[in-house]
């Protein structure tokens, strides 16, 4: 499982945390110093409530049940007031042997996968997250848009990340909405993003870096590339697809160790972008002519850049 770091939590002391309760759990395992089974099973309790402790504050409440306490310990806890005599010794025994070595495979699993996140985010390029009404809205097409010019760091390499829900939106807009531009926005989108992924489920390409043009005052843009953020297994998504995306963008904060900038048309995802610690592009698009006021001269798309808010 891979583990959902608090805002603000540094992804090496996690890793650290993590290792320092697991080899805790795994010397427990052993037996040593517990003169029967009763004393075992309250040196698991003790464990359990340090690993509580030092864990409460670093990962989600949902990932802390699934690594400590879990329905097994739910069912020891339960069943403790029978477990002092001596008739009850050899299922206590087996109880926690079970429970101990279940905590250390978690752990174990936990471990690997924030080790091969924080390895796989610790390269340099920026991180863009898009939300469904950028790619239904924005004037030029996925393959065409300008990043590097919606973000303010023009020659930077940028990756575009895609969570899943997103893709599902797409696909729900492409075969239910009722606007035609909406359907073809949503559609054509999907095309690109599967041509990108079809021999890959890893980091695509989207545009190769630009070549330097000597004697010009513009900075070449740069690299980017997209990445589909697939929802981690036994992952329960939120009710609301907005609030969705923004779990997912701050999740990959404390692993990349860098900021996630989302870039919606949407003001109220805007604002829980910034509310939930993350950059935000918000966009606009024209609304049209005040009704009665003759036609003013056309608008492009502006964008605004907004900070996190505390």
């Amino acid at each position: 499982m891979l583990v959902s770091a608090r805002p603000g939590v540094s992804r090496d002391d996690l890793l650290k945390t993590l290792r320092a309760v697991r080899d805790e759990v795994f010397n427990l395992r052993a037996g040593s110093g517990a003169p029967n089974a009763y004393q075992w099973f309250l040196s698991y309790v003790d464990w359990t409530n340090n690993a509580v402790r030092m864990l409460s504050n670093l990962i989600s409440t949902a990932d802390l049940d699934k690594l400590v306490l879990t329905r097994e310990y739910g069912l020891l806890i339960s069943g403790s007031n029978i477990m002092a005599g001596t008739d009850g010794a050899r299922t206590v025994n087996g109880l926690v042997s079970v429970a101990l070595d279940q905590r250390v495979v978690a752990f174990d699993d936990a471990i690997k996968e924030l080790d091969a996140q924080i390895k796989r985010w610790s390269s340099s390029e920026l991180l863009v997250l898009p939300d469904s009404s950028f790619y239904i809205n924005h004037p030029d097409k996925l393959a065409e848009a300008d990043f590097d010019t919606l973000i303010g760091a023009r020659g930077h390499p940028i990756c575009i990340l895609v969570p899943m829900v997103v893709i599902d939106e797409l696909d729900r807009l492409k075969d239910s909405s009722s606007d035609r531009h909406v359907r073809w926005r949503a559609g054509h989108t999907l095309g690109v993003i599967d041509g990108l992924f079809q021999s890959t489920t890893g980091v695509a390409r989207l545009r190769p870096q630009e070549p330097a043009v000597p004697a010009t005052e513009h900075t070449a843009r740069g690299e980017v590339t997209l990445e589909l953020l697939y929802d981690p297994p036994g992952h329960i998504r939120l009710a609301i697809n907005d609030d969705e995306i923004i779990d997912r963008a701050v999740a990959i904060q404390p692993l990349a160790n860098r900021d996630v900038t989302l870039i919606t048309y949407d003001t109220g995802q805007s604002t829980r972008a910034r509310k939930a610690g993350l950059k935000a592009v918000k966009l606009t698009k024209g609304i049209g002519d005040v009704p009665g006021q003759p036609p003013s001269p056309p608008k492009q798309a502006a964008g605004r850049h907004d900070t996190p808010t505390s």
